[in-house]
Order: C-alpha cells, then sequence, then structure tokens
C-alpha cells in the first residue's frame, strides 16, 4: 500500500533539508538497498472516543475525560475535560492542511500505521496512548485503574496481531500497588512486550508526603516486573499537569519545562535509591523527553553522591551513573544535541531514536531526512544500535530475516532470541 505525501507547506519545508547519506555504509531511506533496521520507540495510537466509555464501569462514565461543548451563542466553545487539570481547557478550533492534516489524521488502523512506517523507512513501532495520556489524570487510583485496563483491552484488541510490529505498551496505575501488581501479570499473560507507568504515581505537583518510586513499598512492584521481564517505560506529560504556565510563552514552556523535564525524575528515583541495584534485571527508560539532557543528569547524580556522601544513603556498590547505564534507556525524536555527547558520556547502547508517529513534534514522514541531519558525526555501528537495535533488544522485537545477513543485526537477533 503507498500512501500520498502532500508537497510541505512553509511551515515545513525546513523538514526536507538534509547534508543526504553519502559515505554512509548503510542508509535510512525505505529504498536504499542497504537499509538500517529502524525501530520506532515512541508513536501513539488514535483510540476512538468511547473506547473508555465503552469498557469502564458506568459508574464513572461522568468522570472520564474527554471533549464537551460548553456555554451557549457566542459563548459556546470546545473543552477537555479531564480531572486532574485545574479546569477545563479550552480546545482551540486550528485548520489543519497539507502534511499537518495528514498527521492528524494518520494512524486509525493497524494497516494504515504499517505503510505509514514503511514509507518512512520504520520496521516496527512501540506504541503508547494519545487522548489515553490522560488516564493517569486524577488523583482517583480506583478511576484510574479502571482507564488503565480499559485502555490496555482495547489495544490489546487492537493490535495483538501485529504485535511483533505494532508493539503497545501496556498502562499502569501504580498508586495501588496490588491492583498494579495484578494488571502487570495479567497484561504479560496477554503478551505485551512492555508496561508504560506515570512519570509520578500519585497524580498532581511534587509532594514530600506523597508515594514515589525510591520508596520501598514498590519493592513487590519491581520484583514483579523483574519476574515477568517486561521493560518499563515513563512518557512525557504523564504524573501531573503539564498544562502550568498560561499566557505570553506557554505553549514553549509547558512542553519544555513542565512535560519534557519531570520526566527524569522516575530515573533518577530508581537509579538513587538502590532500586536499580536491587533488581538487576530491571529495564526502565523515558519516552519523548529527547536525550540532550541525559548525561548531565547522570554527572549530577554521581556528584551528588560523592560530595554528599555524608547524607547519601543507601550506599551503592556502583555510581549512579553506571545503574543507568547498565539499564536505563531514553527516546528522542531529533536531539543533535543529545547525538553530539553519546559516545563521549558512553550512552550509544541506552539512547533510542523515535519518529513520534503521528504527533507534529516527530519526524514522520521525513524521518530519514532528520535522521541524515542529527547522525552525520556517528559511526555506522553506532546509528545501528540508536536507530533500532537497541529497542529490538529492550523490547525483545524479531527482526526480518532480510536483514540478517548484517552482522551487528545478526548478532542483535541471536541475543534476542536467547532472552525470550
Amino acid at each position: 500500500m503507498s500512501i500520498d505525501i502532500p508537497a510541505p507547506d512553509v511551515n515545513n519545508e525546513w523538514r526536507l533539508d538534509t547534508p543526504g547519506d553519502q559515505g554512509w555504509e548503510r542508509s535510512p531511506r525505505p529504498d536504499a538497498a542497504k537499509k538500517y533496521f529502524m525501530v520506532s520507540a515512541d508513536g501513539h495510537v488514535q483510540e476512538p472516543n468511547d473506547f473508555l466509555e465503552q469498557r469502564v464501569d458506568p459508574r464513572y462514565h461522568d468522570r472520564l475525560p474527554g471533549i464537551l461543548m460548553i456555554g451557549a451563542g457566542k459563548n459556546r466553545k470546545m473543552v477537555q475535560k479531564t480531572e486532574g487539570f485545574r479546569e477545563p481547557l479550552t480546545v482551540r478550533q486550528i485548520k489543519f492542511e497539507g502534511e499537518d492534516h495528514l498527521r492528524n489524521r494518520a494512524g486509525r488502523t493497524p494497516a494504515d500505521r504499517i505503510a505509514d512506517l514503511a514509507a518512512d523507512g520504520v520496521d516496527a513501532e512501540i506504541l503508547f496512548p494519545n487522548k489515553g495520556l490522560t488516564i493517569w489524570a486524577t488523583t482517583d487510583v480506583a478511576l484510574s485503574t479502571a482507564m488503565c485496563r480499559a485502555y490496555n483491552d482495547w489495544a490489546w484488541e487492537t493490535f495483538a496481531d501485529f504485535n511483533d510490529v505494532l508493539a503497545p505498551m501496556a498502562a499502569i496505575a501504580p498508586g495501588d500497588i496490588d491492583e498494579a501488581i495484578a494488571e502487570i501479570e495479567r497484561c504479560a499473560e496477554l503478551g505485551f512486550k512492555g508496561l508504560a507507568l506515570p512519570c509520578k504515581p500519585q497524580w498532581g505537583p511534587p509532594d514530600h508526603n506523597d508515594l514515589n518510586y525510591n520508596l520501598k513499598e514498590f519493592d513487590p512492584l519491581w520484583s514483579t516486573i523483574c519476574d515477568v521481564d517486561l521493560p518499563i517505560t515513563f512518557h512525557v506529560s504523564t504524573g501531573r499537569d503539564p498544562r502550568t504556565s498560561r499566557s505570553r510563552g506557554g505553549a514553549i514552556i509547558n512542553y519544555a519545562v513542565h512535560s519534557l523535564a519531570p520526566t527524569m525524575e522516575p530515573l533518577i528515583n530508581i537509579c538513587a535509591s538502590g532500586v536499580a541495584e536491587q533488581f538487576p534485571t530491571l529495564r526502565f527508560g523515558s519516552i519523548e523527553a529527547g536525550i540532550g539532557w541525559v548525561a548531565w543528569a547522570v554527572q549530577a547524580m554521581d556528584e551528588a553522591y560523592l560530595k554528599h556522601h555524608m547524607f547519601v544513603r543507601p550506599k551503592l556498590d556502583m555510581l549512579p551513573s553506571e545503574y543507568f547505564k547498565r539499564q536505563g534507556f531514553a527516546s528522542f525524536q531529533e536531539d543533535k544535541v543529545g547525538l553530539d555527547l553519546a559516545r563521549a558520556h558512553g550512552l550509544v547502547d541506552n539512547f533510542l531514536w523515535a519518529n513520534d508517529y503521528p504527533h507534529h513534534e516527530g519526524t514522520w514522514p521525513h524521518s530519514p531526512q532528520a535522521i541524515e541531519r542529527t547522525m552525520g558525526h556517528l559511526d555506522d555501528a553506532e546509528r545501528a544500535r540508536i536507530l533500532g537495535l537497541n529497542s529490538a533488544e529492550i523490547f525483545k522485537l524479531p527482526i526480518p530475516d532480510r536483514y540478517l545477513d548484517q552482522p551487528d543485526v545478526a548478532a542483535s537477533a541471536a541475543a534476542i532470541a536467547a532472552a525470550s
């Protein structure tokens, strides 16, 4: 199946800029004779509007997130209702055109996704909620648990037959640890390849008294996750309301500060608290928060561990950064700063490329150009790991036979088979 991609308008022309792939041993371009095996570590499903209402107990229906029309006459407007947000968010009426319109409409069916991804050079995709990112946006743990289970049911119904190429992450509400463990075990039995947890286990702004992932209360959760052998992911904009700043610059401030930055918190919790040391097979990572911050964050953890030794508990067998390098990962779409730091800081094996299909902040349908803009300084083996092999090994994705004549790909395929 081929897709019709319109020529970019003036707002998207920059996406075609590229120095090319001259001199590269392999290429990200879908029609290349020798192409990289590519996994997008972050894509978003297109849930139907009623996917929660069809699956959640009716007693919760009036509290489900959704889009409403409120007011009358000239004051009538569309709002997004989400229980954990401060107030209904006005939905701006924007007319999307060209590529922007295409992105808004893309990915409605598994077949459409596979065709769209193939046109972008992508062989497999790790899937996250879209509308469903609000399933954690409530202080009511029972409601969040019900919404997560409903999302998982819908995701498995939709993608189970495509799980090797379109792999949804099972959404887990960790506020009730016993219920979370039961859902993890259920989803592992179904065949999910990974888990999605919110960046903060209890919805809301930081609070010293709240449960957090560094606390021992979560040890049974980590133990279960290790038993079922599934990686855990923390996606941006989960755990607290990212729509915090208003008025001038709000769209940029909310994205960079209140959406991306909090995603580092659960990773640091796991590395600094001894969780990664206690559970050495636990794989954990941030999704869609970029990678430019990672080199700084692992250095900051080590600095605090060494200079604040008189305060630090527990004492670890390794530096915090070493646990991240052994067990952690982080995804990005287009992050030249992070890629420039990858080799020097020993992070090539921890970084996962993604096209964030079909979101506007992603690189679809011009991912090859974005890759060529940002990865030219890396060598062939480094590009191969970041573009697909790291993700394939973490999420245990089968690699198509057509790539197995490439020695590094064959080695990864053998490692995946041995671990499965």
